[in-house]
């Protein structure tokens, strides 16, 4: 489990058929083989790891409902460690299971503000709600209005500069995760 607040956003180092090697500075200290590690929001098992990196298996569910086939070597990705019990909870709760991928339409500024407004899959809208909890690329972000087929989220200085939407653009592939309350109220409902 994870609250979707970024540590650090990491390197694609090497890209073989299911894996990838992820490096990335000051992160890996308390971290072993097992673990899981949010990648672009993906719940995923570090299967190999030195001071600097550590590579990670992409089974095939996971490359059909992620971003991950559309990664780059040298690409930025969002990095979280699992959350452990007695650690603060910020954000919402993220299981870290990608729901789906949606595509930045539009990138609005206004000053030293970004608003991104995203397209939600069709299976998905019912899930988006003003106000409401959605995790992009890992992030936790809080919904600022629902456009039917889209959302749109504003983003602060911090997010931009610690996250991969520092250099984030229009058409640019993200993974989303909506709010597992919003599930579990639409079954109880059934």
């Amino acid at each position: 489990m994870f609250t979707g607040i970024i540590e650090r956003a990491g390197i694609v180092k090497k890209i073989e058929q299911n894996h990838l090697t992820i490096e990335v500075k000051d992160f890996l200290s308390d971290v072993k083989v097992g673990d899981s590690i949010a990648v672009n929001g993906a719940c995923l098992t570090v299967v190999r790891l030195d001071s600097d990196s550590f590579k990670i298996e992409l089974m095939p569910e996971t490359l059909r409902v992620t971003n991950f086939s559309r990664l780059k070597e040298g690409g930025k990705v969002n990095l979280e460690k699992s959350l452990k019990v007695g650690d603060k909870l910020d954000g919402h709760f993220v299981l870290g299971h990608v729901d789906g991928v949606g595509i930045i339409k539009e990138i609005r500024r206004e000053g030293e503000f970004v608003d991104l407004i995203v397209s939600v899959p069709e299976g998905l809208r019912k899930y988006v709600a003003k106000k409401g909890a959605i995790a992009v690329n890992g992030i936790s972000l809080t919904i600022a209005e629902d456009l039917k087929d889209n959302f749109r989220v504003s983003l602060i200085t911090h997010t931009r500069e610690v996250t991969n939407f520092k250099d984030i653009k229009e058409g640019d592939l993200v993974n989303l995760e909506v709010d597992i309350l919003a599930r579990y109220l639409e079954k109880l409902s059934k």
